[in-house]
């Protein structure tokens, strides 16, 4: 079993002696960062700025709200969004640069939905991504479609999905593909 980071500083760094060393190794830990999304969801309106992630662990208040604006538009299913797909979309809010929040298209999709859609001649996957809970489609208000393809491609981080017509990308963490 692996003990957490926190863990890890709480038992290492308990005593004053070692304190200047720890505050020292803080900085360099990613978990003791603070990561923050921003989101517009199109369909609704609704909008949501929140802190999902600080003192080396996820904020479960804040996945709940990602969850629920990230929720199937269409029947208002919620289903749990991955926190590694919240990862990738902070490395990419941080690598364009934007301080716009991403705009949803299509955050969960539940299998009923997708079904209806691929009944409607809808081009999703039969057993699309969305419909676990890590995959998204977006844009960025002040960055281009492609500009948005290309910094999603440069993470390596999943699938990436093109849709210049429609005017998003689609970012998923499963593996690493584009199209």
């Amino acid at each position: 079993m692996n003990p957490s980071r926190r863990s890890v500083l709480r038992h290492s760094c308990g005593a004053l002696l070692c304190l200047p060393a720890c505050l020292a190794k803080a900085s360099d830990l990613p978990a003791l960062e603070t990561r923050a999304l921003s989101f517009h969801n199109l369909h609704t309106g609704e909008a949501l700025k929140t802190v999902y992630w600080e003192t080396g662990d996820y904020v479960p208040g804040a996945l709940k709200e990602i969850d629920r604006i990230l929720r199937d538009h269409r029947n208002g299913e919620i289903h749990p969004i991955a926190p590694k797909l919240l990862d990738t979309l902070s490395a990419l809010s941080r690598k364009l640069e934007s301080t716009k929040p991403f705009e949803i298209i299509s955050g969960y999709r539940s299998p009923a939905t997708n079904a209806r859609l691929r009944k409607e001649g809808h081009k999703v996957a039969e057993h699309s991504l969305h419909m676990d809970g890590i995959a998204i489609d977006i844009r960025v208000a002040d960055r281009t479609i492609a500009n948005l393809r290309n910094a999603a491609i440069s993470l390596k981080a999943g699938g990436v999905g093109y849709y210049p017509q429609d005017r998003f990308v689609h970012v998923d963490i499963g593996r690493v593909r584009t199209w």
